[in-house]
């Protein structure tokens, strides 16, 4: 669906439909916590509160002229975002990793979080591995993403492959939780995002 036909609010970015080759896309960039990871920064659909269902969007995200040397194009979703944006579950992508020869990075090109508690960096200090993925992805490109939540379990998919790329079974917030659907961006990223589908179950 054209993401002209939805209404958005801003939650710690910018965001603006502009021209981008010829089509209408919506552009999002972080404009508060600027400097911090896996926070609430996003552009959130207004009136989309969902439990399960399918979320489908392309993506594409260029580095900022600003953006520090660790941005790594930090490009998602956010879902079941709570009415005060305090919490809310996440997959996103990082392009730069998606086709780099250093298999870790490779291995980190999709990332789950659960804000605001279990972020990336949580994992990573706790050897967590299960909540990354590699893809085949890269910066400048338009990325299929797809997110299938049912109850307590998400499976994500990029570029319309039958295999998930990442699959995880016990969704922090819970199989009961409820909320919004959002557009993420992270440090660095100036982000696009066109074809918005949300296909919801309850």
């Amino acid at each position: 669906m054209s993401i002209e036909l939805f209404e958005f609010t801003s939650v710690h970015t910018t965001s603006k439909l502009v021209d981008f080759e010829g089509e209408q896309v919506l552009q999002v960039i972080k404009s508060e916590k600027i400097m911090e990871f896996d926070e609430n920064t996003y552009c959130k659909v207004v009136d989309s509160s969902f439990h399960n269902g399918i979320i489908e969007v392309k993506v594409l995200s260029r580095l900022l002229p600003d953006a520090p040397d660790f941005a790594r194009g930090f490009i998602g979703i956010a879902f079941r975002i709570s009415e005060d944006d305090s919490s809310f579950e996440s997959f996103y992508i990082r392009p730069t990793n998606g086709r780099v020869n250093d298999p870790i990075r490779k291995n980190r090109g999709t990332q789950y979080f659960s804000y605001p508690d279990y972020t990336f960096e949580y994992f990573r200090d706790r050897g967590i591995t299960a909540f990354e993925s590699s893809a085949d992805i890269g910066l400048d490109e338009w990325i299929t993403l797809k997110a299938v939540i049912e109850d307590q379990t998400a499976t994500f998919y990029v570029n319309g492959g039958d295999i998930p790329t990442l699959v995880v079974d016990n969704l922090i917030l819970g199989a009961k939780t409820s909320g919004s659907i959002g557009l993420f961006v992270d440090i660095g990223t100036q982000g696009f995002f066109k074809d918005l589908k949300i296909t919801s179950y309850d």
